[in-house]
């Protein structure tokens, strides 16, 4: 892919691990929900392979390791409400965006381009990290994990933002960092564009086979 802008008027970005670094705060919170429940700590390095589908899964994926096994409903239940305080208290304290995001987000904009956010965090957590970063202004709409019946890698999150924008998903790109951004924009129909260096569980996102990938935002501009 050439121009990964080509024909596109409409950029959909994943938050977590393409935008912000969020494993630091994520991991405050992990860890001081572990505290709570008298297990033993995860550290960033594990959290940072335990990202990408949610806070719930985060939790459970958490609580299994330290445990060392299945995690029953009321335990996860537990633990999930647990983290979402904690985070809920300090979820921009050590989140950055990476490197180029702000030339990025500011460029396509400047460009006429339409932004929007998809991510499969809680919905709530989105305008404080995003108005501590001081990027809130630059994305028409956001949608969280919560705010639909299905997240990514289902379509459902991309098709219901390119329809309330007006927008034709072959006039869309996904940018994300894992293997559930790229098939959520393949499903949806839009163009889809990786970033290397964010949280795939351990692989490298060109395995997701992408249309394009980048080493940094700045690239589109």
């Amino acid at each position: 892919m050439t121009d990964p802008l080509e024909g596109i008027r409409l950029v959909v970005f994943d938050l977590d691990g393409t935008l912000v670094d969020s494993v630091p705060d994520l991991t405050v919170a992990v860890d001081a929900m572990l505290g709570d429940m008298d297990l033993p700590a995860a550290g960033e390095s594990r959290v940072r392979d335990w990202v990408g589908n949610g806070a719930r899964k985060l939790v459970e994926r958490a609580l299994a390791h330290a445990v060392g096994g299945a995690v029953d409903e009321a335990r996860l239940e537990r633990g999930h409400q647990a983290f979402l305080r904690h985070y809920g208290e300090a979820p921009c304290v050590h989140t950055r965006l990476y490197p180029g995001v702000r030339e990025a987000l500011e460029g396509l904009r400047e460009r006429g381009l339409r932004l929007a956010l998809v991510t499969n965090k809680p919905h709530a957590f989105i305008a404080p990290i995003l108005s501590a970063l001081g990027v809130e202004g630059l994305f028409e709409l956001t949608v969280g994990g919560d705010s639909l019946p299905r997240r990514k890698p289902d379509p459902l999150p991309l098709t219901y933002v390119a329809e309330r924008l007006g927008i034709a998903p072959g006039q869309a790109l996904m940018v994300g960092d894992s293997r559930h951004d790229i098939e959520a924009g393949r499903r949806a129909g839009f163009r889809t564009l990786a970033v290397p260096y964010g949280y795939n569980h351990g692989e490298p996102v060109g395995l997701a086979g992408p249309d394009g990938e980048v080493e940094s935002l700045r690239e589109l501009v």
